[in-house]
Formats: structure tokens, sequence, C-alpha cells
């Protein structure tokens, strides 16, 4: 049985409860969203992402995912056309953080939009495409 009620909210006006302190889980959303990067911040709408995309896209014309455990194709490639230009095997960031330059093709595939969906939601760096 707890001791104390939880605090309130540190947001001016909101009374709702905050069981860690600080804020209450919809403002510390609220929070983390805005410390998204949006797309541009993060790279993905310059002149060298667009040539890597479109390179990546022309190499790989069919999806590349060979995860066995991939539901859209399990223990099979994928045959869907590809329209996505994923970063791999390491991400954007960490070509970045490498020195590398990420715009170039050899650092990425070419994915099915549900096969890179599925494969950023199991990524345990981006979960999902947050940024970490």
């Amino acid at each position: 049985m707890p001791y104390r009620a939880p605090a309130p909210c540190t947001v001016p006006g909101c009374g709702e409860p905050a069981p860690g302190g600080g804020r209450c889980a919809e403002h510390a959303q609220q929070a983390a969203a805005r410390r998204r990067l949006d797309p541009a911040q993060q790279g993905y709408r310059t002149a060298g992402h667009r040539a890597f995309r479109a390179a990546v896209l022309d190499r790989d014309p069919v999806c590349r995912c060979t995860d066995a455990g991939c539901t859209g194709h399990p223990g099979r490639p994928c045959v869907q056309p590809s329209t996505v230009a994923d970063h791999w095997p390491v991400t954007r960031r960490a070509l970045v953080r490498q020195g590398l330059d990420p715009d170039r093709p050899e650092h990425g595939r070419g994915l099915c939009q549900p096969c890179h969906n599925r494969y950023t939601a199991r990524d345990p760096v981006t979960r999902g495409g947050g940024t970490r």
C-alpha cells in the first residue's frame, strides 16, 4: 500500500497524478514528441538522401528482406517491389557517428514498406522510428 498519493503533474494547469514525479503520462509523451527530430533534421530531405534513395531502389527493385522471422514471408525471401531505401546493416545515425557517408548506396538496401515497418518496429536501436 502506498504511503502517499502521487504528486501532481508539473505542467501548469494539469492536476493529473504523476506517479514517478515530474509529468503525467500525457505530458511526458508530448515532451518526448517535441524532443524527436523531424525528417529534415535527421538528414532525410537532402539532395544526397534523394540520390541515395534513387540509387538503392534502382539497384534493388525487389525487396531484399531475408529475415526468416518476417511475418510477411516466413522462411523465404520477399518478392515485393522495393519502395524504401533502408540504411543497413547499420543505421544512418551510426554511419554519421563513424564518420562515414550515409548517402552512399552501399550503406543501404531496398525493402518493401511492410518489411521495413516490421524491421524498424523490432530494431532495438530505433524501436519504431524514435531517435536514440
